[in-house]
């Protein structure tokens, strides 16, 4: 996907939207955690959506971020089940975080017990999505935004 034209006041109009949805029921930590590994797979997944390194004053240098917000939810465990049917109904691949991956401490140990769960047996805990703004809309439904 090409990058998003600037707009004539040099803003950049986002005709996509990055979102993600996390458990109502989760702790504190475990919903940021959860929210980290779900956006390292967007940003993996999408390497456009990625802005320009940053530098301060001194000329430090700092990395990349996406280029456009990330909104986050919370919502149940049925309104995550129904959000990851609908994207991929819509051909909209998710990142999907499971309560399995709570007691595993690597990569590969977390792909093994995801790869161990029929996708209707999952027990998600956090989604993130890419996509058409109104496809992201309309899969996030019953979701509310994370206070």
């Amino acid at each position: 996907m090409p990058p998003a034209p600037m707009s004539t006041d040099g803003s950049v109009p986002f005709t996509t939207k990055i979102a993600v949805v996390v458990r109502d029921d989760l702790a504190t930590w475990q919903r940021l955690n959860v929210c980290a590994f779900l956006v390292s797979g967007i940003a993996a997944a999408n390497p456009e959506l990625m802005g320009e390194p940053y530098a301060d004053g001194d000329g430090t240098p700092y990395l990349p971020m996406f280029r456009q917000p990330v909104l986050v939810f919370s919502g149940s465990k049925e309104t995550i089940t129904a959000a990851h049917s609908r994207a991929l109904a819509r051909g909209i691949t998710p990142a999907v975080f499971t309560s399995d991956l709570f007691a595993t401490g690597n990569d590969r140990d977390n792909r093994a017990a995801v790869r161990a769960v029929l996708r209707d047996r999952l027990d998600l805990v956090g989604l993130a999505v890419h996509g058409p703004r109104n496809a992201v809309d309309k899969i996030l439904k019953g979701a509310h935004l994370h206070t």
